[in-house]
Parts: structure tokens; sequence; C-alpha cells
């Protein structure tokens, strides 16, 4: 019985490739696109943080989460944008997600999920960038 081979296979990795980064980066890139469609929301979003001045920040965040996005999904440095959005998700999750300070409860577990999720998204930015400079580091000595 024959088994059907992609013609192809390097460009189905790429394509699969391409789909899982633009899953990682999918609520980066939403979030900013939210946040600069939405300038008072996301004045208030930043108010809420405690990050000031919040103006700066509801313009500055969103800009940097599409510049380390594209850095990523276009394979230029993504080392770079690895490293950035995972050093991002480290700080903001520790800010936004701070469980251990919350009674217990629901809304405690659900901030738990959410801060151990991010850890999670954090790991996959950083093994991201690991992969670039390999792949980098080993095509150069080619």
């Amino acid at each position: 019985m024959a088994t059907h081979r992609p013609r192809h296979p390097a460009l189905a990795y790429r394509v699969i490739e391409l789909l899982a980064l633009l899953g990682l980066c999918s609520a980066y890139l939403q979030g900013a696109l939210t946040k600069l469609l939405d300038p008072p929301s996301a004045i208030a979003e930043m108010t809420h943080f405690g990050l000031a001045p919040a103006p700066f920040f509801a313009t500055a965040v969103p800009l940097f989460e599409l510049a380390m996005s594209a850095l990523i999904l276009s394979g230029r440095f993504r080392w770079v944008g690895g490293i950035a959005l995972g050093a991002f998700t480290a700080m903001a999750t520790l800010l936004a997600l701070r469980f251990w300070e919350m009674p217990a409860g629901q809304e405690r577990t659900m901030a738990a999920n959410g801060f151990f999720e991010h850890v999670g998204l954090t790991a996959a930015f950083v093994l991201v960038a690991v992969h670039d400079l390999r792949t980098r580091r080993t095509s150069s000595h080619r």
C-alpha cells in the first residue's frame, strides 16, 4: 500500500510554523489593535494597572506588541521579538495576575490559572528565541 507524501514538505513545515507563530502572537496582535482603535479604553487599562503617564503607555504598549509580533512573524530578528515579548509577558503577568494577594475563592483560582498560562506563554516565546538563535548558528557554520 502506497503512502501519500507531500511534494514539498519544507513548504508544509513553513506554513505550519507560520500558523503556530501567528497563534502565539494572536493575543498581542488583537490586544494592540483593540488598544489603538479604542484609546480611551487603553488609557483606562493603563491607569488601572498604575502605569503613568497612561496616554504614553496606551500608545507605546500596542506599538511594541505589533513591532515585536512583526519580527516574530517575518523571521527577521525573530529572537529579538521572542525575548522581548517573553519579557513583556512575564512583567505584565506579575503586574496583572497577582493571585497570591487575593483571598481564596473562584477569582483567585482564575487568576492563578491565568498566571500559569502566561508563564507557559513566556516560555514559548523564549523557545522561539532559542530556536531562532540555534538555527542561525547552525546555518552560519555550514
